[in-house]
C-alpha cells in the first residue's frame, strides 16, 4: 500500500504541475483550473481512503472494531467541489472537475498495469 501511495503522490505532483503550467501559459484558464481543482480534491480523497484502509487493516489484525472507511467524507468532498463549481461558474467548469476527481483512480489503474510482472 505504501508503494502505491508513493507512486500516486509522485504522479499527482507531476499532473498538478502540468495543470498549473497549462493554467499559467495557455488561454484555457477555466479548463486547467478546473482540472487542477478536481484533481487536488480527488488525490486528497484517495489519501483519506488509503489512510483509513491502513488503519482498518491494523485494527482487524489486532482484533479491534473499526467504524467506517470514510465514505461520507469522500462524498462530502465531491459535493463541496460541485458547490464551488456552481458558485464560481466563470472560473470552473463541471466536466473537467469531475474528470479531475476521477484522475487518481485512473493513475492507480495505469500504474498497476505498468508494474505487472
Amino acid at each position: 500500500m505504501e508503494h502505491i501511495m508513493r507512486n500516486l503522490r509522485k504522479y499527482s505532483l507531476f499532473l498538478l504541475l502540468m495543470y498549473a503550467a497549462g493554467w499559467g501559459m495557455t488561454e484555457y484558464k477555466t479548463l486547467f483550473l478546473s482540472l487542477l481543482f478536481g484533481t487536488s480534491i480527488g488525490f486528497y480523497s484517495v489519501w483519506l481512503l488509503a489512510s483509513r484502509v491502513m488503519k482498518f487493516g491494523r485494527a482487524v489484525a489486532e482484533g479491534k472494531r473499526v467504524r467506517s472507511l470514510g465514505t461520507f467524507s469522500r462524498m462530502a468532498l465531491a459535493a463541496l467541489a460541485a458547490l464551488v463549481v456552481l458558485q464560481f461558474p466563470n472560473h470552473f467548469s463541471i466536466a473537467p472537475v469531475i474528470l479531475g476527481l476521477m484522475t487518481p483512480y485512473f493513475v492507480i489503474i495505469i500504474d498497476y498495469f505498468l508494474h505487472i510482472h
